[in-house]
């Protein structure tokens, strides 16, 4: 992957433009503010029956379309669509891509603006301001309060994802009937700061990287950026996964006794995951990626409210459906158990699952049909409470 790599196309996304921006956490202010979107379903005349569907970090807005960039099914069309467990002939289903992404929101990848919100005829790049969780939520907001929803029947999410359902039944407890936090936790711990940690050591150590600045010579990191999903991606899978998919085996055209070289994919595994960093820098913007994953390690909602978990969510009407997998070791069931201690301590009104599974921290995104009937049952109860 030495030689250039074409940068991301440019594609024509559904945009909102807020002119006066958004005031983020860290004191900057992002001037215009630009919100990427897609809407599946009909928003129905009270506006009452909007799902927010809040996406992970390598993920995007096309929740359940054919992405524009890879062709390839939306991420969530397995429970997305007529019919299914987010069912679209039922609810406004809503997927924002993320404040800081790189597809069509505000973020490293577009125009950089003066404090006028005037175009300076260059990314932003690395002087994109740091964002956190809360400002992602902050202008999602923003949208709602322009399609006129103010109250959101749901806010569905995982991982990162599950991240923004609790900041958004922390910050606008009274916008959010139903939340569904899947496979997440109220803080980033060392460990996964530590593996996002070695991701972004591999896009700064790549000579294409140069400071950020990689988009003046049309180049991206690619080869750092293959390493920080490679390396990302083990962390979605667990152990019994990847032995059931690849175990030891060898490709096919390898003799192991033959004259090997270090570069080459001697396991099937090994081919898999440089598939999976290949294909992931031709969709994904490395500026975008330092971004975001900033954002998850500095998230610690308890921080927020003086170290008090409990607070943010005291007094809450929003009713709670957590979820976890037994296989998940990047967010562990204990910390589902203690999303649910906390909402129990602030007497919200909570259920919890967690499903069997070998698939790791990706069986949220998979075929897991209890799971899927599990948070299309609980969609369906708050509609049904709200006579949706």
């Amino acid at each position: 992957m030495s030689a250039p790599v074409t940068p991301l196309p440019q594609v024509d996304h559904a945009r909102t433009v807020f002119a006066d921006g958004l005031a983020l956490d860290c004191g900057a202010t992002v001037r215009p503010l630009v919100v990427a979107w897609r809407g599946h379903g009909t928003l129905n005349a009270a506006r009452s029956n909007a799902v927010l569907v809040c996406h992970a970090l390598t993920a995007d807005q096309y929740v359940a379309e054919r992405h524009p960039v890879t062709g390839r099914p939306g991420w969530w069309d397995t429970i997305v669509g007529p019919g299914k467990p987010l069912d679209t002939e039922r609810y406004f289903i809503l997927c924002i891509n993320v404040l800081g992404g790189c597809m069509g929101s505000s973020g490293p990848r577009e125009e950089m603006t003066d404090g006028e919100g005037r175009g300076l005829g260059r990314p932003w790049g690395t002087d994109f301001p740091s964002v956190t969780i809360r400002d992602m939520v902050h202008a999602q907001k923003r949208l709602l309060d322009d399609l006129g929803i103010e109250r959101l029947l749901g806010v569905v999410g995982g991982s990162m994802g599950g991240m923004q359902v609790l900041q958004w039944a922390a910050t606008f407890p009274d916008s959010v009937f139903g939340a569904a936090p899947i496979a997440t936790a109220t803080y980033h711990s060392a460990q996964n700061i530590a593996f996002h940690e070695v991701g972004r050591a591999a896009i700064h150590a790549d000579p294409a990287w140069r400071g950020g600045r990689y988009w003046e010579e049309g180049r991206i990191p690619a080869q750092g950026l293959s390493v920080a999903r490679m390396v990302a991606h083990i962390t979605y899978l667990s152990e019994q996964a990847l032995t059931r998919k690849f175990g030891r085996r060898l490709r096919s055209d390898t003799n192991p006794l033959g004259a090997l070289t270090f570069l080459e994919d001697v396991f099937e595994v090994e081919s898999y995951l440089r598939h999976q960093g290949s294909t992931f820098v031709s969709r994904f913007d490395a500026n975008s990626y330092l971004t975001i994953t900033r954002a998850m390690d500095y998230f610690d909602l308890a921080a927020e409210h003086g170290g008090d978990l409990a607070a943010a969510f005291r007094g809450t009407r929003t009713r709670f459906f957590v979820a976890s997998f037994s296989s998940d070791w990047l967010f562990p069931t204990r910390e589902s158990r203690a999303i649910v201690r906390t909402l129990n301590a602030a007497a919200a009104n909570v259920s919890f699952v967690e499903f069997e599974t070998d698939k790791g921290h990706d069986a949220f995104l998979l075929e897991e049909p209890a799971f899927h009937r599990a948070l299309g049952g609980f969609l369906a109860g708050c509609a049904d409470r709200l006579g949706v």
